[in-house]
């Protein structure tokens, strides 16, 4: 036990059984200081084909859309693109996690304690996961139950490109299960390890982890490393030999139970941009006539339309 300790601490620094308290504590600092500009938001759901999804009306976008602003005058005037992470807000910064990896809290956040595991130093964020990004999100799943996500390219919802992972915690809503897709995601047929999900009208693979993997993050992030790859390359995804960049652009959702990809075809449905979370049942919209679209076209109509068709 001394020695699996002694493993652990020697590649992440984050202090065990600190990151809730450390989360908490800055999200009161980041309200008083005005880092951490929350957007207030709707919701209710939306039942199709026995899937409820959450939908989050966007109450106001005001000063997000200030922000983007702001960033695009100083890419204009500097020349370069700018990178909120380098240096990132002192005022959002939650805690070190790795030598490679410092957690800071999401500035526009919909969701409560919705956390950011970004890089150190610059990576693209179309580079391919690391055993060091698997190390940070092992790392801060160890410590409470979450949802951790990647958007992998701007087609997949990325705003940023520096190189970052998200993490929200369970549950996403107070009513139903943890995650709203949850028991569609426990359906998936498994076959050698990769479970493909008939429920889902879009392309994806899931992969299944042994119950107690997260008590060990360095094991775990290893596992999940070459499921990673695996999975890609099911969804046809297989980056090339060497190349340390992505074959394409794809969503990854992942829990201390199961890690799932989604190859993308485009960003948007329409006005509607479409992250992650939507492949995990949660959606936002900005404003009534978006939700309204939702309704009609229909939530899984949609995530097929900014999916991929499944594989013959």
């Amino acid at each position: 036990m001394i020695e699996d300790k002694a493993r652990l601490q020697g590649r992440l620094t984050l202090e065990p059984d600190t990151l809730w308290f450390k989360v908490k504590h800055c999200t009161k600092h980041g309200i008083e200081s005005g880092a951490l500009q929350s957007i207030p938001t709707d919701s209710e759901f939306l039942e199709t084909q026995g899937m409820r999804f959450l939908v989050r009306i966007l109450s106001n976008l005001v000063r997000k859309q200030k922000a983007k602003q702001s960033e695009a005058d100083k890419t204009r005037k500097s020349g370069q693109e700018f990178n909120p992470f380098l240096p990132y807000d002192r005022d959002l910064f939650v805690t070190d996690i790795s030598p490679t990896h410092v957690c800071l809290l999401n500035k526009f956040n919909v969701v409560d304690y919705h956390l950011l595991l970004v890089t150190r130093e610059f990576e693209d964020q179309e580079m391919l996961l690391t055993l060091a990004d698997f190390e940070a999100m092992w790392g801060c799943l160890q410590q409470f139950d979450g949802l951790g996500f990647y958007n992998g390219g701007k087609e997949a919802g990325a705003s940023q490109r520096h190189k970052h992972l998200q993490l929200v915690p369970l549950p996403i809503a107070s009513d139903g299960p943890k995650i709203p897709l949850e028991e569609a995601i426990a359906s998936a047929t498994v076959v050698d390890g990769i479970g493909t999900i008939a429920a889902f009208p879009f392309d994806c693979a899931v992969t299944f982890f042994e119950p107690d993997l997260f008590n060990d993050p360095l094991a775990a992030a290893q596992i999940t490393l070459q499921s990673y790859l695996k999975l890609l390359a099911t969804v046809g995804l297989k980056p090339e030999k060497m190349s340390p960049k992505q074959a394409g652009p794809y969503n990854l959702l992942m829990t201390r139970d199961w890690m799932m990809i989604v190859p993308r075809s485009q960003e948007n449905f329409e006005s509607i941009s479409i992250n992650s979370l939507a492949f995990a049942g949660s959606l936002f919209v900005r404003n009534s006539q978006e939700m309204q679209r939702l309704k009609e076209v229909g939530p899984l109509k949609i995530l097929e339309t900014v999916g991929r068709s499944p594989q013959s």
